[in-house]
């Protein structure tokens, strides 16, 4: 682990509940909170003016790109947009190149986020080698590593063959890992740029069906059921994956789902400019699967939100709707379209911030440091929130390499004031 600080946080409402109050995190861990507290042997004082403070935020979906694709992202650059979004621990997926497919590069990944410092890179192994999704990687010694590989992911491509994923799934469950599955069935999806739905038809986009996602979640929880493992659903995008998972849970089958920030807030109305900003995957679908992601969201049917953060070249956005590479930046975004989507409409309190955004990913991956309560004796990973503030997305300022968010000059709630990694401050 990265080196621990001491620092004394004033004037701060943990969960956004009562009256100011003063927490002070020696070597790592919350020593005291209370009022009129002082500060440790050594330790700096940051001033929360009266925010909100929250557990450091987890993100179970980022594409840090390194290595391979260092043009667009590193894992430095990646790190401080996570710690400038409020991010303590991110999860960092397999494509890279090479494959994330072996403890060398997976371990490599996690000791290069470690000397940066500025949050936890957890490597996210692939299931299959390559991603090519016929033969299983080397699960096992990923997960017996330096790094200790807790996810297992081909994002970017399903696991689409019945037998491997049934194999993977037997193979997570006597290891006591987890593994996250883009659900698209790749043949229903061939061509396909843009959900399926009248606004594409009349742009002559081709249409990616709501059944592409669906069909994989509900034969992944059948899978789930028959190997008693468990199975998440990175990436829930349609009303039709909310309604198996709340009849997967109901049959007692272990499954969790992810949702996006951007799956919350864009529907497919801004396919209208055909800007490649726009072309994610899953693509973004129509206002009544946004409006039930929410509800979802709120209830607890789907369990977190994750930023699917996804960096890219200019070139590979500024061209033909269908030739652009999919995928929107996320991570210094997320929490202020939560509180925009979610927190706004009276859908969650701060404490359900902290359930989605905090407290259930790192549950769901089996963290032990992150997603902790705010209590004495826990891990000083803290988050501290303005929640009056507006700021207006400009690409330009954002800590990632690469520009492509669709809230360019859109105007956000709430600011991370600060994030603290075991005592250290990692952005302020």
């Amino acid at each position: 682990m990265a080196a621990t600080g001491s620092v004394l946080i004033t004037n701060v409402r943990p969960y956004g509940e009562g009256d100011p109050v003063d927490v002070a995190v020696t070597d790592g861990v919350i020593t005291a909170i209370g009022a009129g507290l002082t500060a440790p042997d050594g330790a700096r004082t940051l001033d929360g003016h009266g925010g909100i403070l929250l557990p450091g935020l987890v993100d179970l979906h980022t594409h840090v790109r390194e290595p391979g694709r260092e043009d667009t992202e590193t894992i430095a650059t990646g790190s401080a947009a996570a710690a400038k979004g409020g991010y303590t621990a991110i999860f960092a997926m397999a494509n890279t190149d090479p494959v994330a497919d072996n403890a060398s590069i997976t371990d490599a990944v996690w000791r290069i986020g470690q000397e940066v410092g500025l949050c936890d890179v957890h490597p996210v192994g692939a299931v299959t080698v390559g991603l090519a999704g016929e033969q299983l990687a080397e699960m096992g010694m990923m997960a017996d590593g330096v790094a200790k590989v807790k996810l297992f992911s081909d994002d970017g491509k399903c696991v689409h063959d019945p037998v491997v994923m049934k194999r993977a799934l037997e193979y997570s469950s006597g290891l006591g890992v987890l593994i996250s599955q883009h659900s698209e069935d790749p043949r229903l999806t061939v061509g396909a740029v843009a959900h399926d739905g009248p606004i594409a038809a009349r742009l002559g986009l081709a249409g990616w069906p709501r059944a592409a996602e669906e069909s994989i979640v509900a034969r992944d929880a059948l899978l789930a059921r028959d190997a008693g493992a468990r199975v998440h659903v990175a990436h829930a995008s349609t009303e039709g994956t909310v309604e198996l998972l709340r009849w997967a849970r109901g049959q007692g089958i272990d499954i969790t789902a992810e949702v996006t920030p951007h799956h919350l807030l864009l529907d497919d109305s801004r396919l209208e400019t055909y800007d490649g900003v726009n072309r994610v995957n899953p693509p973004l679908r129509e206002d009544r699967d946004k409006m039930a992601l929410r509800a979802a969201l709120a209830d607890g049917v789907i369990d977190c939100v994750a930023t699917d953060h996804a960096p890219h070249a200019s070139q590979e956005k500024c061209c033909e709707f269908a030739q652009a590479k999919p995928g929107m930046l996320g991570l210094e975004t997320a929490l202020s379209i939560v509180v925009e989507t979610m927190v706004r409409p009276g859908l969650l309190d701060w404490r359900g911030v902290a359930r989605v955004m905090s407290e259930r990913p790192a549950e769901i991956v089996g963290l032990d440091d992150h997603g902790r309560p705010i209590a004495v004796g826990e891990p000083g990973n803290l988050t501290i929130v303005d929640p009056d503030a507006e700021w207006t997305v400009d690409p330009d300022a954002l800590a990632s390499k690469s520009r492509n968010t669709p809230y360019a000059e859109m105007t956000l709630p709430a600011t991370v004031q600060a994030t603290v990694l075991r005592g250290t401050v990692t952005a302020e």
